[in-house]
Parts: structure tokens; sequence; C-alpha cells
């Protein structure tokens, strides 16, 4: 059932224009790049906040509030693009091992990320103005950036291995 999904992408007329076209790929790509790194830089921003690395004096809840809007207008032009590409081999994709590990380290940055704000984040009040916030919230915050760079990393290897 997936492979005939995979199977379906891959004939769109959205893959089918950007298999086409020499420059579309490399376009998209670019903008995906650019998406990630806001993506990342904006996260880790909060996360090294949530560590008592950066941005010490600013309350948790500024820090968040002043970055979370990039994160997630980028974080849209990321799978927006990242779909379009997806779509030009899908299949290949698929069975692509550093693909595979990427969307799972997403899922995986998802989770945690719901955890943080449904849980951890519900006690902010007690921590929000100090340098050092509570062992959960360090946790949170240092399973945030590995997991983003490891998205980073998968997502760059991607390219290098056969079959895409």
């Amino acid at each position: 059932m997936l492979e005939t999904f995979f199977q379906w992408l891959h004939d769109t007329g959205l893959a089918e224009t950007v298999r086409a076209n020499p420059l579309m790929f490399p376009w998209v790509e670019s903008v995906h790049v650019l998406a990630i790194t806001l993506v990342v830089g904006s996260i880790a921003a909060v996360d090294l906040r949530l560590l008592g690395v950066a941005s010490r004096s600013q309350p948790v809840t500024r820090v968040i509030h002043d970055i979370l809007p990039l994160t997630w207008i980028s974080f849209t032009v990321a799978v927006l693009t990242g779909m379009t590409l997806f779509t030009s081999s899908a299949v290949d994709y698929a069975h692509n091992g550093p693909m595979q590990m990427k969307m799972l380290l997403l899922v995986i940055a998802g989770i945690n990320m719901l955890v943080f704000h449904l849980v951890t984040y519900r006690s902010v009040g007690a921590w929000d103005d100090a340098p050092r916030a509570p062992l959960p919230v360090r946790v949170a915050g240092a399973t945030s950036l590995l997991l983003w760079i490891g998205v980073v990393v998968f997502g760059r290897w991607i390219g290098f291995v056969s079959g895409v």
C-alpha cells in the first residue's frame, strides 16, 4: 500500500515538473536548506536558553514567545519544500536509510516538543526567570538539540546514498 502511494507521488505532475526542469530541484533544495537552517537555529536558541547557556537574563516564556513564530513559519516552508523534493523520487527516497532516519528523528523531536509543552512547560512559572532551569527542562532542551542535529546530519546524508 505504501509502495503504491510512493509511486503515485512519483508520478504526480509536481514530481514530473521537478524532474523535467534542471533548475527546479536545486532552487527548491536551496529554499529547503535555508528554512531548515532557520528552524534549527531558532529551536537551538530556545534550547540553549532551557539549558541556561544563552539568554539567561531573559525569561524562558519571552524567548519562546519571540522565537516560536519564526520557527513555525520556517518549519512550514521546510515541510512544503521537503515534500516537493521527496515527490521527485518518492520511491527511491522511501527506501533511503538516511531519509528514514531523518523522518524518525523528526517524529521523535515532535514527541519531545509535545511532552515539553504539555507536561514540563506547565510549571514554567516556577523557573521562568531562573538562569538555570530544573533538570527535566534541561534534559528536554538537550534532547531537542541532539535530535535536530541528527535531522540535519541525516538530511545532508540523503543525497550521498545510492539510488537517489
